[in-house]
């Protein structure tokens, strides 16, 4: 085929793990089939189609008739179905035994579902990275697409985009095609002639060229007002026959048809990079704001400098997300520490997994839950909401404490109650795995000597899945309550929407991380209100200062003991706290001892604990006394004084939490809520309940203060 412009629409359609299923089904009555229906009727055009694994794995439970058009209309050569990891993960942040593990699994499970040849894969989030080849040849993988903004920070013009390159690492050759930045802009928002337009342009200067759309399915129906725009208004319909209609030079084909019957224009080496958004969104606030005003420094230059400015600008590094946001590092580690786990069943327990149909199935279930619990959703955040939706961070662990779990059922020498010091968090310095069969604590000695994690293994549930409150770039179009038209019909990217009213005063950034065991001193005057604004309340150095640690083991009980001098209200004085585990246990014991107290004047002292995935403003999540007596909703700013007990209960996940307290005390209640940006615009999500036992510390006559408490978790499904 000669003198005519080959056009591939790659559609990538995807849900991550823990998403809501009536949102799912939601995108698959507003997007996948609409988009499929209409497409059936044109049926001498072709596409290429990446659905993700998550997303498989739920419309095969769902909706099996939908994978049995896929199935027609793959075997009759109409799409062309893209592989890739079976659960959307970030490449990069992945051991190349997952990546291959991940692309081999899915691509034995399409072939046989879809009874079809897998050749190319669609790359998670077009994060790239040249060190992927090696892994991706090895899984099987042939090609794959990126953004033409790869290959523009390669040092490529525009005018070489439109075509396949070849590009090598360690002696191993793939295909890897530009997706086109214009496109995904101009794909479904402008009017298809200007699509047209844009192509004909290229077809002119390349007679016999290659231009890919590679981008969301979602954009088809699921994104703000696409399905009338899509659907109702007829744009799908009028794209398909404007295709048509130019079928004399223009032809609407597959990757593979490319691969098949093109030469590679050349070979490229291309740098680690992501789609320009994700570039720019991985940066921290302040140097989105400098790139901001460089970019509106340059809209006094012509367009064709201004272009050419875009090409050399650079935006951040892809896994520096982890460094902006602690929480989706401490996934992360937590992540490589199950796969490390898993690396290692399968070769110190080779034998018994080949000889024993149960262990074979325990470890095949492990490394599904492994893969699932590295779908990339919510180890970052950009214009989705990402690590910002805890229902998708509770998923990502749940998958890893489940992997984890059936491991340990694989080992069945493991002790029933242990303390490992090892590096959990990747930070160079040690922390503590606290662990007995019914929890798992992760305690930082180097930062506060809190509790970063505690999984709950029966529920697989980790109480501390929390996020902190921080600085984004967007805060500033919500402080400054700046709307968009939300009649007009535009990419995400675009839009400036608020669901709800009053977010600019919501704003608020935390000190710390919150999470639990954090040992707080505050100013004499700080009440409940000061302490909710937390402005200027805290005099003390203790929640995030080093302390020293030794393991105290005994039979069937372990503690974690650790020690700090520090200062609080000007003072020098010492705390020792131990964290306590017993064998088959779900209590945590923990027991305070505070030196050198001044005897002149009592000192505040609160210990903050915050538990995620208990939502507030629920009926049946609730703040309990000690006879099981409702209080309030989860969501309640309180102060319930001179009590000994206070229970926190979750009915829909079967769970409660009681603190027990031998000092009598005043608690404080409070919702942690971040201002977040999604698809459907800016929001309030609950992140976590706070709790804080405080007191008016008056010592013994030896400037000592002593407290125990007992935090009980109940499973109760």
């Amino acid at each position: 085929m000669t003198n005519r412009l080959r056009l591939v629409l790659a559609l990538h359609n995807h849900q991550p793990i823990g998403n809501f299923d009536g949102s799912i089904e939601q995108a698959y009555q507003d997007s996948y089939l609409p988009f499929l229906d209409l497409f059936k009727k044109y049926d001498s055009l072709k596409i290429a189609l990446h659905t993700s694994g998550s997303l498989m794995d739920w419309l095969e439970e769902h909706h099996p008739e939908y994978v049995d058009s896929l199935a027609e209309l793959a075997s009759s050569g109409r799409i062309e179905i893209l592989g890739g990891p079976y659960y959307e993960p970030i490449l990069a942040m992945l051991p190349s035994r997952d990546r291959i593990g991940q692309i081999r699994r899915y691509t034995r499970h399409l072939e046989s579902r879809l009874n079809t040849r897998v050749r190319g894969m669609w790359t998670p989030e077009r994060v790239w990275e040249q060190s992927y080849i090696r892994d991706l040849t090895e899984a099987g993988i042939e090609y794959t697409i990126v953004d033409d903004f790869h290959f523009k920070k390669a040092g490529l013009l525009e005018s070489q985009l439109y075509g396949r390159y070849l590009s090598e690492d360690d002696g191993n050759l793939m295909t890897i095609f530009p997706g086109s930045e214009p496109l995904r802009y101009f794909i479904p928002f402008h009017k298809p002639q200007d699509t047209i337009e844009y192509c004909r342009r290229i077809f002119q200067s390349n007679p016999n060229g290659i231009v890919v759309f590679g981008d969301d399915g979602e954009k088809f129906g699921t994104w703000p007002d696409t399905k009338k725009h899509v659907y109702d208004e007829g744009w799908l319909d009028s794209f398909f026959q404007t295709i048509l209609a130019n079928a004399d030079w223009l032809d609407l084909t597959t990757l593979s048809a490319c691969v098949d019957e093109v030469r590679p224009v050349g070979k490229i080496y291309l740098p680690d990079c992501s789609y320009r958004e994700m570039t720019e969104w991985v940066l921290p606030p302040e140097r989105q704001w400098d790139l901001e005003e460089v970019k509106t420094a340059a809209k006094a230059l012509t367009q064709e400098q201004q272009d050419k400015l875009n090409e050399f600008i650079k935006g951040g590094f892809w896994r520096n997300y982890k460094i902006k946001y602690p929480e989706t590092n401490e996934m992360y580690s937590r992540m490589m520490q199950v796969s490390a786990h898993l690396d290692h069943i399968r070769y110190r327990y080779s034998d018994l997994i080949q000889k024993s149909p149960r262990a074979q199935e325990l470890f095949s279930e492990a490394e599904k839950e492994l893969y699932r619990g590295q779908c990339n959703c919510s180890y970052w955040h950009g214009a989705f909401g990402g690590c910002y939706l805890p229902h998708l961070r509770n998923a990502v662990y749940a998958a890893l404490i489940k992997a984890e779990n059936l491991l340990n059922e694989i080992e069945t020498s493991k002790p029933t109650v242990e303390a490992i010091c090892a590096d959990y968090n990747l930070d160079g310095q040690s922390e503590v795995c606290l662990t007995n069969d019914k929890l798992a604590l992760f305690i930082e000695p180097d930062n506060g000597g809190r509790v970063y994690e505690l999984d709950i293994r029966e529920i697989c549930h980790n109480l501390l899945a929390t996020l902190t409150r921080r600085p984004e770039a967007y805060h500033k179009k919500v402080a400054a309550g700046v709307h968009s038209n939300e009649d007009d019909c535009a990419s995400i990217h675009d839009r400036i929407v608020f669901k709800q009213e009053g977010l600019e005063k919501r704003l608020q950034y935390d000190v710390y991380q919150r999470k639990s065991f954090i040992d707080l001193f505050f100013a004499p005057e700080t009440d409940l209100q000061k302490f909710v604004d937390m402005r200027d309340v805290l005099q003390g150095n203790f929640y995030n200062g080093s302390w020293e640690t030794v393991i105290r083991r005994n039979p069937g009980r372990i503690q974690v003991k650790m020690t700090r001098q520090g200062i609080a209200c000007g003072h020098t004085i010492k705390i020792t706290k131990g964290i306590s585990l017993n064998e088959g246990s779900s209590t945590v014991e923990a027991a305070y001892m505070l030196e050198n107290l001044p005897t002149d004047a009592p000192l505040h002292f609160g210990v903050e604990f915050n538990f995620a995935g208990m939502p507030a403003g629920c009926d049946d999540r609730y703040f309990f006394d000690k006879k099981g007596k409702k209080i309030n909703d989860l969501g309640t700013v309180q102060e319930l004084d001179d009590r000994t007990f206070l229970g926190l209960k979750d009915e829909w996940l079967g769970l409660s939490v009681g603190l027990q307290i031998n000092q009598p005390t005043s608690f404080w209640t409070l919702p942690i809520q971040t201002v977040s940006n999604s698809e459907g615009g800016f929001e309030a999500v609950h992140q976590s309940v706070c709790v804080v036992p405080n007191w008016r510390v008056v010592p013994d006559r030896f400037g000592k203060w002593v407290m125990t408490m007992k935090m009980d978790v109940k499973c109760e499904k």
